[in-house]
């Protein structure tokens, strides 16, 4: 290595190029850096000046990276990040892990898996943080592959495309379906997709052509042979239980998404999909070393009570609460092979090289 050609750049210089590249802007950099947007401007243009390319075109907004910047900036969040493991390995010369760890969940699993593992952290590390990004699930990937977050809590589906993300599996739970009560349906313990499908169904997504077809729902509607009417679609819960409450149609979604939200007028049923059912992981980069801090955290979410769907009247409503335990005290949900427990690639497949 040429040590001599590393004091051409400054850290600096480096930290405001990745926050105007992910931010869109010099404004918005600027804010997320606490500095002046002079100075971020400044920044740039001396880092540009050093290496003889421009890598923002400024003629448009926001901002765009050129050629040039796009095959700059992995490299630069690669020198960021390892600044930041860097500093952990020294915080923890003492023997104290110490750290910020950034964590993606999308909503319902936040609202489940976060308050417990921040009071986990407070008793076993206090040291430690983790700052909560809630996003879709969609979105938990580009985080990743951004090094926005260091963990994700994300479904196995839709699969991610990253090949370079792997996971660990955390629970399984299954489809319900949501219906008013008095509703015909709100009588069963249990309902099959052939007797949903006569009513307009409102289940998850985005209601436009680009949208993913590879949800939970969307297969287990494929693999019955029903082809209901879709009449809405959603991915807030608490919209999706208020058009039921509204008589708009039967909600399909998954147990948690509805169980951590107001459920108000409406039943929740288990629905008997075969074997599709939504299964949770946590991801990480596998390329990357990973810090004490962020083993520490997939540590305590790896132990962390995970949800268990029960029946609270006798009628096939559900209810959750915490499981005691690990998969043996899950119910109503399939059971994994310890194959499937062993981190993942992102096509599902147990990923023997990082245990």
């Amino acid at each position: 290595m040429d040590y001599a050609s590393v004091y051409k750049y400054r850290l600096d210089w480096i930290a405001s190029f990745v926050a105007v590249a992910h931010k869109g802007g010099f404004s918005a950099a600027a804010k997320a850096l606490y500095r002046s947007q002079p100075r971020v401007s400044s920044h740039i243009g001396e880092l540009e000046h050093v290496m003889g390319v421009r890598l923002f075109d400024r003629s448009v907004q926001p901002v765009e990276l050129t050629p040039e910047g796009r095959a700059l900036l992995p490299h630069a969040e690669e020198v960021l990040f390892r600044i930041d493991a860097f500093s952990d390995v020294a915080g923890g010369a003492d023997g104290v892990v110490r750290g910020e760890v950034r964590i993606g969940m999308y909503p319902s699993a936040a609202a489940f898996l976060y308050p417990p593992l921040v009071r986990q952290l407070r008793r076993r590390a206090p040291t430690v943080g983790a700052t909560l990004r809630e996003g879709a699930t969609l979105s938990l990937e580009h985080l990743l592959h951004s090094g926005e977050i260091d963990l994700a809590v994300r479904p196995v589906l839709p699969l991610v495309k990253d090949d370079r993300l792997v996971s660990t599996w955390l629970w399984s739970e299954p489809l319900v379906a949501v219906v008013p009560t008095g509703h015909p349906l709100a009588g069963n313990q249990s309902l099959t997709l052939q007797q949903i499908a006569p009513f307009p169904v409102i289940t998850v997504g985005e209601p436009t052509e680009e949208s993913p077809r590879d949800f939970e729902t969307n297969l287990a509607l494929a693999e019955s042979g029903v082809r209901p009417v879709i009449a809405f679609q959603t991915n807030q819960p608490q919209t999706l239980a208020a058009m039921v409450r509204g008589g708009l149609g039967v909600g399909i979604t998954n147990a948690l998404a509805m169980l951590t939200a107001n459920c108000e007028g409406v039943r929740l049923i288990q629905v008997e999909s075969g074997h599709v059912s939504r299964h949770v992981a946590l991801w990480w980069r596998g390329d990357r070393a990973g810090s004490a801090a962020v083993a520490l955290v997939r540590e305590v979410i790896g132990a962390l009570p995970t949800p268990r769907m029960q029946s609270v009247d006798g009628t096939g409503s559900l209810s959750v609460c915490p499981a005691p335990g690990r998969p043996s005290a899950r119910v109503r949900a399939p059971a994994l092979s310890p194959a499937a427990r062993a981190p993942e690639r992102h096509d599902g497949r147990p990923d023997r090289s990082h245990r």
